[in-house]
């Protein structure tokens, strides 16, 4: 898969799986996020390597400095079919670290192909924060990283997409269900759907959201749900496989992609 990806909030959760299945397709994927360490680590890791080099965030993004992801060419046969993990440590809440992103994701791989803007945060533990107990310091931080990062990440990756570009954002039931004790969370969440939508329609690159269900990460707090490792294809398949017509302003999930691939 000769594909440049890029991926914010990238170092754990569905971000971390999502780039290792790309990296598994054979993609060049650029990872970013808030912590650099952890950009360091999940790059070092992507690229089979033992020590720390390159890397990822906890899912918000990241501040945007020099975090050389360990590009290079993969080695020994064995991975002659994998691709390449490269890293910048990146706070989506600042569209300058994020115009610094793409250009250098755009120098070392080329025109990109598929954005992944995945960058979010949960202040306070879902199900147990109120709409109407937040704060407004809470509230705007999750807008700005949530919504407003969603927008930035997009706004600054266009003048780097390729022809045939794809930008896939996740949601969830939560963007259109009320849910107790979701707060500000489902608010970003239904936001960043809307700013999906927008660009999708004044865009030429396909943008959608797709909903991969009840996933078992730190931002849901469910134990029992299903893995970040399962739903990876689903958004493999709906950057690369899925008609443009039906992500392009729309919404996929697990159904869509069941019926597409069985």
């Amino acid at each position: 898969m000769d594909l440049t990806v890029a991926i914010t909030g990238a170092t754990s959760g569905i971000g971390r799986a999502v780039a290792e299945a790309f990296v598994d397709e054979g993609a060049f994927v650029a990872v970013s996020g808030r912590d650099g360490a952890a950009v360091d680590r999940t790059v070092a890791a992507l690229n089979g390597e033992g020590g720390e080099s390159g890397g990822g965030d906890d899912g918000a993004g990241g501040e945007g400095e020099d975090g050389d992801g360990g590009h290079g060419d993969p080695g020994g046969d064995a991975d002659a079919e994998r691709g390449t993990a490269w890293g910048d440590r990146v706070d989506v809440r600042d569209e300058f670290d994020l115009e610094r992103f793409f250009e250098r994701v755009a120098r070392e791989a080329g025109p990109v192909d598929v954005v992944f803007a995945n960058a979010g945060v949960f202040h306070g533990a879902p199900g147990e924060s109120p709409t109407d107990e937040l704060s407004y310091a809470d509230y705007d931080d999750t807008m700005r990283t949530n919504a407003r990062g969603v927008f930035a990440t997009i706004t600054e990756a266009v003048p780097h997409l390729a022809d045939d570009a794809r930008v896939v954002v996740p949601s969830g039931a939560v963007a259109a269900e009320s849910k107790p004790g979701m707060g500000a969370y489902a608010v970003s969440k239904a936001a960043a759907e809307a700013v999906a939508r927008g660009f999708a329609a004044d865009l030429d690159a396909t943008v959608g959201v797709v909903d991969p269900g009840l996933v078992a990460t730190d931002l849901t707090g469910k134990e029992r749900a299903r893995d970040p490792e399962s739903v990876a294809p689903l958004f493999v398949w709906a950057a690369t496989e899925a008609p443009a017509e039906d992500l392009n302003g729309e919404r996929l999930g697990l159904r869509e992609w069941k019926s597409a691939t069985r």
